[in-house]
């Protein structure tokens, strides 16, 4: 006589293993800053490369992979986005010498890492720098919309404030017979304007390595200064 068959016993499903292969990660969505940031550089790609004028708005967008309209959710418009640009420039080129300024105890060594720090840029420091150099004199005119506004009056703010930040510096020499006595603020302006008007010809991959520039510039602005 056949036995009967043993009951089946049900299997518990299997564990994953800890060695399986994770689930793939859902895409990130690019951050709103993020976003605005990348526009910025791409801006300042076309703007330092092709010029300001030359470039037309919806071409920052389409390289972005925005259209038009959502470019506006970022910058009421191109000159919106050149003040924001310029006012970043200042403020880094503020946050430089401040750094280099702060480093250092003794002020001649202070000096001249400052002088050296205005050209301690990467290549898209100085197409912002060019930028700056280009349009600058848009900052003048008041703007005709209130975040275009907000940004040109920082920009503005930067320009004043690294004028005022040198006129302190300097003035700190002379109080210490360091260096001579002059107009404080015309010497500030005439050092600034010894550096920023490399950036109207230099270019990366030009001639000249940039180390060879700023060693010829810092040498030109310690004698103005008056300093051998």
């Amino acid at each position: 006589m056949a036995r009967p068959a043993a009951p089946r016993t049900k299997r518990a499903p299997a564990k994953a293993s800890a060695t399986s292969d994770p689930e793939p990660a859902a895409p990130q969505k690019t951050s709103r800053r993020s976003k605005r940031a990348i526009i910025m550089r791409t801006a300042v790609k076309h703007f330092g490369t092709d010029g300001y004028d030359e470039t037309k708005w919806a071409e920052v967008a389409i390289e972005v992979g925005l259209g038009g309209t959502a470019l506006y959710h970022y910058f009421e418009s191109k000159q919106h986005c050149l003040f924001e640009i310029m006012a970043d420039a200042l403020a880094s080129y503020r946050e430089a010498f401040a750094a280099a300024t702060g480093a250092h105890d003794e002020y001649l060594p202070g000096l001249r890492a400052a002088l050296r720090s205005g050209f301690a840029l990467d290549d898209y420091e100085i197409l912002r720098m060019r930028v700056l150099v280009d349009k600058q004199g848009s900052i003048g005119g008041k703007s005709s919309t209130p975040r275009e506004e907000e940004s040109r009056l920082r920009a503005r703010n930067n320009i004043r404030g690294l004028e005022m930040d040198w006129a302190a510096y300097l003035a700190r020499g002379v109080a210490g017979g360091l260096i001579p006595n002059n107009d404080m603020r015309l010497l500030a302006r005439a050092v600034l304007a010894m550096n920023t008007s490399v950036w109207q010809w230099y270019r990366p991959d030009g001639a000249i390595p940039l180390s060879e520039v700023a060693d010829f510039y810092v040498g030109k602005q310690l004698a103005i200064i008056g300093i051998d």
